[in-house]
């Protein structure tokens, strides 16, 4: 019978090969798996969005997921290379912290342009600093590029350095900017990053409705569910480290929860420092002792839980917020059954709806109104004496 887990022969490799291997493994979770469909579904049909926020808590697995999506659309692109080579499945960019206050655009541009090998620049960017180009002229050349080139999306990785200017005001320029940019091009861009991104779902009405959500959430202790799926994750992960005696994780899996706070990125970056410094040091497995010198601390563990909780909740819709839509658009709550399918269903007279045009609508509006006046009935009105 074939052995699971990591190739055999990787046993008599290299420790650099090993290594290779086990960064190299990613598990299609089921948290992974359901927002990588949705996000290919997003970006295939956008239904009149411009932008896609993609966001959730620290080492979740955003960048996973922004490989695997990257990779489908290749895959989906491949018709379309075939025709015209000019083609780019995608483009991938990654915003730059700032240093000031201000976001650097010239960068972006120049950064985009150099993902996209846009013809005007040279394979390490000298071309384009020495045209000393501006800023306008950086972004028209970054639309052209992007219409000749057709991606089916561009991300934005890291997109919540965006966020971080010193005014709200600032800050609905810069998504107004990629929005723009958008639509310009007709390329939907795919923003990625923390719970930061959250800032930018309300700044305008325009951008509200030119922009679809998508959160991304780490696994939760309160669920049954969720625990059940962590622990066969960290499972799957133990079968796959390639180490002669293989490391019974699942005895403490309790640990690896508490210092992963949940997020299968964090998990998978913890047994990637312990399996380096295992093979550096010639260790035939992975012992307690050993993964708990590599985990992250209990204050930034602290840290990076917290900043989820505070997220899952502004994340959320709420009650109260329902409420006072409601209350705003003068209807009156209604409880609604989401499990229920929406199937037509006979309607009274009263709640019947037919195909009849506003016309015919209005004169029968009209004939109804005749009908129900009283007969012989004068108007009132102040009768001439003598």
């Amino acid at each position: 019978m074939a052995q699971s887990g990591f190739p055999r022969y990787l046993l008599e490799g290299t420790a650099s090969e090993k290594l290779a291997y086990f960064k190299g493994y990613t598990i299609a979770h089921p948290k992974l798996k359901s927002i990588d469909e949705t996000l290919i579904q997003t970006i295939r049909e956008p239904a009149g969005a411009t932008l896609i926020l993609v966001y959730g808590s620290t080492g979740v697995g955003k960048t996973t997921l922004r490989l695997h999506v990257e990779k489908r659309l290749t895959e989906l692109a491949a018709e379309r290379i075939k025709i015209n080579p000019d083609v780019s499945p995608y483009v991938s960019i990654e915003a730059v912290a700032l240093e000031s206050g201000y976001y650097d655009w010239k960068d972006y541009y120049r950064r985009a342009l150099l993902a996209l090998k846009s013809p005007l620049i040279g394979s390490g960017g000298e071309r384009i600093e020495n045209l000393r180009l501006s800023t306008a002229e950086l972004r028209y050349f970054l639309e052209l590029t992007l219409r000749t080139r057709k991606p089916s999306a561009c991300f934005i990785d890291e997109a919540q350095h965006l966020a971080r200017m010193s005014s709200g005001r600032r800050i609905q320029d810069q998504l107004d900017a990629i929005k723009s940019i958008a639509s310009i091009t007709n390329v939907v861009h795919v923003l990625i990053g923390t719970y930061e991104l959250l800032a930018f779902r309300n700044l305008s009405g325009q951008l509200s409705r030119r922009s679809i959500d998508i959160h991304f959430p780490r696994y939760q202790s309160e669920s049954e569910e969720d625990m059940a799926i962590f622990k066969n994750i960290l499972w799957t992960f133990q079968r796959h480290i390639p180490i002669k005696e293989e490391p019974n994780l699942l005895q403490n899996w309790w640990f690896f929860y508490e210092r992963s706070v949940g997020c299968v990125g964090i998990l998978k970056d913890w047994l990637v420092r312990a399996l380096a410094s295992a093979l550096e040091k010639g260790m035939e497995t992975l012992t307690f002792k050993h993964l708990e010198q590599h985990a992250l601390s209990v204050s930034q563990c602290i840290k990076i839980a917290t900043e989820a909780m505070e997220g899952e909740l502004a994340a959320t819709d709420t009650q109260v917020e329902r409420q006072r839509l409601q209350k705003m658009l003068d209807i009156k709550p209604q409880s609604v059954d989401l499990s229920s399918p929406l199937v037509q269903t006979k309607q009274s007279t009263s709640e019947s709806y037919t195909d009849e045009t506003a016309e015919e609508l209005i004169n029968r509006l009209r004939n109804n109104n005749r009908r129900n006046r009283p007969i012989a009935k004068r108007k009132p009105k102040r009768d001439k004496v003598g």
